[in-house]
C-alpha cells in the first residue's frame, strides 16, 4: 500500500478512537475523576512498557531515561509535561462524566489556534494575517459564549491551553511518541498508584474480574493506541493532511455529545462554534497554501 494513503488511515483511525473516548470513560462515571485519572496513568505505563518490551526497544528505552534524567533541563521539561497532559486527562475526563462534551469539543477545535499563540510566545514566531484572522475569529466564538451564558467556558479553554502546553514542552523534550509517554507514565505512576491504594477499601477490594475493573485496566491500551497510530501516520503524510485530520475527533465528539448524550446545543452554542469553524477554515487554508508553496 502507499505510504501516504497508509499514513492517513493510522492518523484517522487515531482521531477516529479519541472522537469516540467520551463514550468509553461514560462507561465507568460511577468511578471519580481522580480514580479513573490514576488508573488511566498507571495502566498506560504497564502497557508502554510492555510494547517497548515487545519491540526489543527496552536498551534504547532506558538509556533515553538516563539522558532524560541527566540533563536538568530535559529532566524539568518531562516533568512538566507529564504534570499537563495530567492536567488534560483530568479534565476530560471529568468534562466527559459531567455533561461537557460538546464543551470538550471545543476546546480541542481551538486548540490549533492555541498552539499558534503559544508559539508566538515562546518561540517569537510571527502571525501572519490570515492567522490572526483566525485568531480573532475563535475569540470572537469564546467570547460571545461568554457574554451570553455568563461563565467562561473554562473546560474548553482548559483543554486547549493544558494540551497546547503539552505540545509545547514535548517539542522542547525532543522525545519520540513511543518513549515520551512511557516516561511520563513512569514520572506520574508512583503518585497515581500512592493515591489509589488510599482509596477506600470498597475499591481495593473491589472485584477484579467485573466490567468496570476490566475497562479501568484497559485504560492504558485506550490512551496509547491511538498515540501509537498517530506516530505512525505523522510520518508518512504531509502536515497539511494532519491540518485537516485533526478537525475528525472534536466532531465525534461534538455529535456525541449532541445526539448521544443529548447536551443542549443551542443557538448561542452554533453561532460560537460558526465563528470558531470559520477561524479554524481559514487556518487551514492559510496553513495548506503555505505548505503547497514551501513544496514548490
Amino acid at each position: 500500500m502507499d505510504e501516504n494513503k497508509l499514513g492517513a488511515i493510522y492518523m484517522a483511525g487515531a482521531y477516529t478512537l479519541w472522537g469516540f473516548l467520551p463514550i468509553y470513560w461514560k462507561l465507568v462515571q460511577e468511578v471519580s475523576a481522580l480514580a479513573i485519572l490514576g488508573h488511566r496513568i498507571v495502566w498506560s505505563f504497564v502497557f508502554m512498557a510492555i510494547v517497548v518490551f515487545c519491540l526489543r526497544k527496552w536498551s534504547a528505552f532506558k538509556q533515553e531515561v538516563k539522558k532524560t534524567w541527566g540533563n536538568k533541563r530535559s529532566a524539568i521539561t518531562i516533568t512538566l509535561a507529564s504534570i499537563a497532559i495530567s492536567i488534560n486527562w483530568l479534565t476530560y475526563i471529568w468534562a466527559v462524566n459531567s455533561d461537557h462534551v460538546v464543551e470538550a469539543s471545543l476546546g480541542y477545535y481551538i486548540n490549533p489556534l492555541v498552539s499558534i499563540l503559544l508559539g508566538m510566545i515562546f518561540f517569537k514566531e510571527t502571525f501572519s494575517r490570515p492567522q490572526w484572522l483566525a485568531f480573532a475569529f475563535a475569540a470572537a466564538g469564546v467570547g460571545y459564549m461568554t457574554y451570553h451564558f455568563g461563565s467562561i467556558p473554562w473546560v474548553a479553554l482548559l483543554l486547549a491551553f493544558s494540551f497546547g502546553i503539552y505540545g509545547l514542552l514535548k517539542k522542547t523534550a525532543g522525545l519520540n511518541a513511543m518513549f515520551g509517554l512511557t516516561i511520563e507514565t513512569l514520572i506520574m505512576t508512583p503518585i497515581a498508584a500512592v493515591y489509589l491504594l488510599s482509596l477506600p477499601v470498597s475499591w481495593s477490594a473491589m472485584d477484579w474480574f467485573s466490567m468496570t475493573a476490566i475497562l479501568l485496566f484497559g485504560a492504558g491500551a485506550a490512551t496509547a493506541i491511538p498515540l501509537l497510530l498517530f506516530a505512525a501516520g505523522a510520518n508518512r503524510i504531509p502536515l497539511s493532511m494532519v491540518g485537516f485530520l485533526q478537525y475528525i475527533a472534536p466532531t465525534i465528539m461534538l455529535f456525541i455529545g449532541v445526539f448521544l448524550y443529548h447536551e443542549p446545543f443551542t443557538n448561542v452554542h452554533l453561532l460560537s462554534f460558526i465563528l470558531i469553524w470559520s477561524g479554524l477554515a481559514i487556518y487551514t487554508y492559510s496553513r495548506v497554501k503555505r505548505l503547497k508553496k514551501y513544496e514548490a
